[in-house]
């Protein structure tokens, strides 16, 4: 049997999925499993033994408009899959999964387009992200018996550059990812700084890094002390292997956050405008989330691009002294 997966959302929506990677394969052993994401989130699973390969999906470049979705639809077509499991919800990536000819179509009872799967499950709100996706195995299986660690597979060390390497510490090092898609899910770049003072006056080192568009953050984070900034340097891929070697990852409510889920490192999560009881914190890591409590908070789902109040209150008044004291918890106070 040749099965595909859907997953065509956000990073961290990627890694948060990859649970059912491992139990759609537990169910069928034999099977031929293949994924599709975006072009970026497939460098987070392109290197996970149980796939037999990636498909990206560039709905937004190259596969665009109605002309890229009938030529996607038309090379899965000519794949041969037997059955697909979308975790992906949008009326777009329904039609392609029909235009497809996939015989057994599974997806989600809220899809856009739900119409157009043979079998539907109900993401529970309740519970966090890893079991809302594995509820699209709950017609085979009893999903509370099926493994819900997260898999992260960083690249080989041929794969990483010298420049990346040379950069690194000699040392153990906190990896600070000060950044977010969204402006109020992040805390104040004066405290990410106040943090790696801190840290390194204590004897552990500091990497910061990011994307591109994360780089004024991460710069604002890291100037003016002996902290590694990589921001916009490292490839997802680099971004796996640096995060595996962390002895703390200190976050915001993002893919970092994710990564370090996946790959059981220590983690403090900050939250801002955003809470975990959306679903999107810590799993089945040492972890501890700083917040602040306010009236109006959460002020949305994903985090806005302003704050709707104009205080900003959920992203300053959570003290660098809040967040060094969650950093000590986890290693027990032993720095480094």
């Amino acid at each position: 049997m040749k099965i595909l997966i859907v997953q065509t959302s956000f990073l961290g929506d990627t890694i948060l999925s990859t649970p059912v990677i491992e139990g759609i394969k537990a169910l069928h052993p034999d099977a031929e499993l293949w994924m599709m994401t975006t072009p970026l989130s497939s460098h987070l699973v392109k290197h996970d033994p149980l796939l037999a390969g990636v498909i990206p999906f560039d709905k937004r470049g190259s596969a665009k408009g109605i002309k890229g979705l009938r030529a996607m639809a038309a090379s899965l077509r000519s794949m041969g899959f037997h059955r697909v499991y979308s975790l992906h919800r949008s009326i777009r990536t329904s039609v392609m999964l029909a235009l497809a000819g996939i015989p057994e179509r599974i997806g989600f009872s809220n899809a856009k387009g739900r119409f157009l799967y043979h079998q539907t499950f109900r993401r529970n709100p309740e519970v966090h992200d890893v079991l809302r996706n594995l509820a699209i195995l709950e017609g085979e299986t009893d999903v509370s018996a099926l493994n819900v660690d997260m898999r992260l597979f960083p690249p080989p060390d041929d794969d990483i550059s010298d420049a990346v390497k040379k950069a690194l510490p000699a040392g153990p090092f906190a990896l600070m990812v000060p950044g977010s898609a969204w402006k109020t899910k992040m805390w104040h770049s004066e405290g990410y700084h106040k943090v790696a003072e801190s840290l390194l006056a204590r004897g552990l080192s500091v990497v910061v890094a990011g994307g591109p568009d994360e780089a004024g953050a991460c710069r604002r984070a890291s100037e003016g002390i002996p902290a590694v900034n990589l921001a916009g340097h490292t490839s997802i891929g680099e971004m796996i292997w640096l995060a595996k070697q962390a002895k703390v990852i200190i976050c915001n409510d993002s893919m970092a956050l994710h990564m370090a889920s996946a790959l059981k490192v220590p983690n403090v999560a900050i939250f801002c405008s955003t809470t975990p009881a959306f679903g999107f914190g810590p799993w089945k890591n040492r972890a501890v989330v700083v917040e602040k409590e306010l009236p109006c908070r959460p002020c949305g789902r994903h985090g806005k691009r302003e704050c709707p109040k104009g205080t900003e209150a959920c992203m300053r008044e959570i003290t660098p002294e809040q967040v060094l004291a969650a950093v000590e918890r986890l290693l027990e106070g032993n720095l480094p």
